[in-house]
């Protein structure tokens, strides 16, 4: 039986929206850098987040995220690129010194404060859509489970794109209840041990994730 368009969009919405409540390295993310550097700065890593989403999806689309799925190679160094970028996050997130914020939003340091208004967000941003564009799994997930989605007579990288499209707004809305659900919690998460854990607890996710994707 042919999928109609919308057969294809509400099954299509139904398990992205599975997936994106799935706990992983997004998830972990953005809650870290809720808790510990403020609602914003987490919109901005779930916003680099969803568009790296967009950007696996017109990779997809246009047949370039196929090599991953066919190329040991490309795989293996996109993948090798990745975990070097995980492991200098994790370890950056294992080893520094806590952010304590007396409000959220509004940093007591006044020289990261200043450092952050000079690149205007553009660190958690770039720091979401890294993490996101250099895994891999994403990309083959994208190549994967797309197509299965798009039925026949329909323009398929404009139908792809839609479909990335309605991912990456599934993901902004959860990211944007994850951190609405932190904020209760902000002072406690804030205390310079709790941050210490969070922060070390992130780092181990990220570097597990490394190790355990290294081993299949």
């Amino acid at each position: 039986m042919t999928m109609t368009v919308g057969h294809a969009l509400v099954a299509f919405t139904a398990a992205a929206g599975l997936l994106t409540i799935t706990p992983g390295l997004d998830t972990a993310l953005v809650l870290r850098t809720a808790a510990l550097e403020g609602s914003q700065r987490a919109l901005l890593a779930g916003a680099g987040i969803c568009m790296g989403c967009l950007a696996w999806g017109l990779a997809a689309s246009v047949g370039l995220g196929g090599l991953l799925a066919v190329s040991r190679l490309g795989y293996d160094t996109l993948r090798m690129v990745g975990a070097c970028y995980l492991i200098f996050l994790g370890a950056k997130l294992f080893f520094r010194a806590p952010l304590v914020l007396a409000e959220p939003d509004q940093p007591e340091w006044p020289r990261a404060a200043e450092g952050n208004r000079s690149n205007g967000g553009r660190q958690w941003f770039a720091r979401g859509f890294l993490t996101n564009i250099l895994n891999p799994k994403v990309g083959v997930f994208y190549v994967t489970f797309l197509p299965q989605f798009v039925p026949g007579g329909v323009n398929v990288t404009a139908f792809s794109m839609l479909l990335a499209a309605i991912h990456a707004t599934e993901g902004a809305l959860w990211f944007a209840a994850l951190t609405l659900a932190t904020r209760p919690l902000s002072s406690w998460l804030r205390r310079p041990r709790v941050a210490r854990v969070l922060d070390r607890t992130t780092g181990v996710v990220l570097g597990l994730e490394l190790v355990f994707d290294s081993r299949r």
